[in-house]
């Protein structure tokens, strides 16, 4: 199957000034993340960063008692390994394949070197840190709400990150990303299924009436949304590829095992 890719579908990429994106392109190396792939383990090096593009990262932190939880998820706004950036070449979390799919990545000392030369992506990567910042301290107060709010909020972040309303997930894998039993997640499923809100089949969920989750979701999550827009704008629409014009094809580097799939890309 031919699939359009193209490093501005992340929209920090997006968003640089051409010099700099032009910097940057022969760096960029698309990869295939399947769904649960490990990018960093906790406390190793950050060998590359990155740019997702239809893919979701999860950072997750294990507890004492052995419990792991999700801190932030990253999507096409943004990029992983921001602990580089800010002087550590070593993560302390745990950074997985929330939803699969596809991602530009680049060596770190390369993205080291240019985002210490100033301009507009140290200026990007800084906003970004501070918008993940904030959802990092949202996590932290969120287990005073119920597991219903959880979901509906772990729902909704997530979509706001994918095209289209199914999310490859399990009830399993919720409930391992929110740090609760799996029991509490089909139970809030269920009534959440019973609301008209989602429709729930064998390793998908699909939102059927989004109005419905943010009528029960926290006002913590439209604080962050608010956030996330001002502290990252959308990029111009003359920096927004239409993928019309020469394209190329390429074999995507994939993260696991699993067989290559023929992509095409336009980096115009």
């Amino acid at each position: 199957m031919s699939i359009l890719h193209s490093p501005k579908q992340n929209q920090i990429l997006a968003a640089l000034p051409i010099q700099e994106y032009t910097n940057l392109l022969p760096f960029l190396e698309l990869v295939e993340l399947p769904l649960g792939h490990v990018i960093y383990e906790p406390n190793s090096r950050i060998s590359h960063l990155y740019f997702p593009t239809t893919c979701i990262i999860a950072r997750m932190y294990e507890l004492e008692s052995g419990i792991s939880r999700q801190v932030s998820m990253i999507g096409n706004e943004g990029v992983t390994g921001l602990f580089l950036l800010l002087g550590c070449d070593r993560t302390p979390a745990t950074v997985l394949v929330q939803s699969p799919g596809y991602s530009y990545r680049i060596k770190s000392n390369i993205l080291k070197k240019e985002f210490e030369s100033g301009g507009a992506l140290q200026q990007l990567l800084l906003r970004f840190s501070q918008a993940l910042l904030l959802q990092t301290e949202q996590c932290a107060v969120e287990h005073r709400q119920t597991i219903e709010q959880q979901l509906c909020r772990f729902l909704l972040m997530s979509l706001d990150r994918l095209s289209g309303g199914s999310l490859p997930m399990t009830h399993e894998m919720v409930a391992s990303m929110l740090g609760v039993r799996r029991e509490s997640v089909t139970q809030a499923a269920q009534t959440l299924q019973a609301a008209g809100a989602i429709q729930y089949r064998r390793g998908h969920i699909t939102v059927v009436n989004r109005k419905l989750l943010e009528d029960r979701v926290s006002d913590g999550y439209e604080v962050l949304k608010r956030e996330y827009t001002r502290l990252l704008p959308k990029a111009p629409a003359s920096q927004i590829p239409n993928f019309r014009g020469t394209s190329g094809t390429i074999m995507p580097s994939r993260a696991g095992s699993g067989r290559n799939r023929t992509i095409t890309t336009q980096f115009t």
